[in-house]
């Protein structure tokens, strides 16, 4: 099946500094996907590329679909009005803005001010809804929800749902790994300029273990253990707590999260 992105041997160099070195993935039609990596892994790079805005130096990549773009930076004019700069993305792409849209990405208290006196929370939503004016089948978020309250968070991750449900890809870049295990159903993790791992939470999980972590505490000491054997690792516990002649407290098992499991994989890459 023919993906609605396809990377082939990405390769881009800045300098003597390569920082692609042939990555290949694929994006689904009507999935979420994530690609991560720390500072420095040529995410946004390779975002770039793929949106048309950077030459690369060799590899192919194939967007099947009209193109949505938010970039993690992007900035307007101070004085232009939020309902301007709608009009303005509106008359270029000849397209009508949805007020649907408009209403549901909080368009309606933003209409009247001024670029320049929006918070950074503000400006993200008005570039997503630049971003969507052209109804685009693949969307390229990079760090949709930076600056963005709680509340906003959730009503944007609902949204992002909502349009996968219609059908739209979503290529999704984020520093937030419990936005990305909520929402991606696959996930690249790129580190030092390769892809490290290319598949689902659940399989990355798989692959590095389960490390859970059991926490138990006493009246003189907390004791933190990471794992993959949790009744092991807790009767090793319990019966030195027992030599000891100490009372049990609290005991807590909580599962490897995908932060532990992506710092894991950028740094043995």
């Amino acid at each position: 099946m023919r993906g609605a992105i396809e990377v082939l041997g990405l390769q881009k160099r800045y300098g003597n500094h390569q920082v692609l070195q042939g990555v290949s993935f694929s994006v689904n039609a009507g999935e979420i996907f994530g690609l991560l990596g720390v500072n420095g892994a040529g995410k946004t790079t390779a975002l770039e590329c793929i949106e048309g805005l950077r030459k690369y130096g060799g590899g192919s990549i194939a967007v099947h679909g009209k193109l949505g773009i938010q970039l993690q930076s992007a900035t307007l004019p101070d004085h232009i009005l939020g309902r301007e700069a709608i009009a303005l993305f509106a008359g270029w792409n000849r397209v009508k803005a949805d007020p649907a849209l408009l209403e549901a990405l909080g368009m309606g208290e933003l209409a009247k001010k001024r670029y320049g006196a929006m918070s950074t929370g503000q400006k993200r939503r008005l570039h997503l809804a630049l971003a969507m004016l052209r109804d685009p089948d693949i969307l390229c978020l990079d760090e949709p929800t930076a600056g963005l309250d709680v509340e906003g968070r959730a009503a944007l991750h609902a949204l992002i749902r909502q349009w996968r449900d219609q059908g739209k890809t979503i290529l999704l870049a984020s520093h937030d790994m419990a936005e990305v295990e909520a929402l991606c159903s696959r996930i690249g993790i790129l580190a030092e300029g390769k892809i490290a791992f290319l598949g689902t939470v659940a399989e990355l999980t798989e692959k590095l273990g389960k490390h859970y972590t059991i926490t138990l505490k006493t009246q003189g000491r907390t004791e933190r253990r990471e794992t993959d054997d949790i009744g092991q690792t807790l009767l090793q516990l319990l019966e030195q707590v027992q030599a000891a002649g100490e009372t049990v407290l609290d005991i807590q098992v909580s599962r490897g999260s995908l932060e532990q499991h992506f710092m894991q994989i950028a740094k043995g890459a």
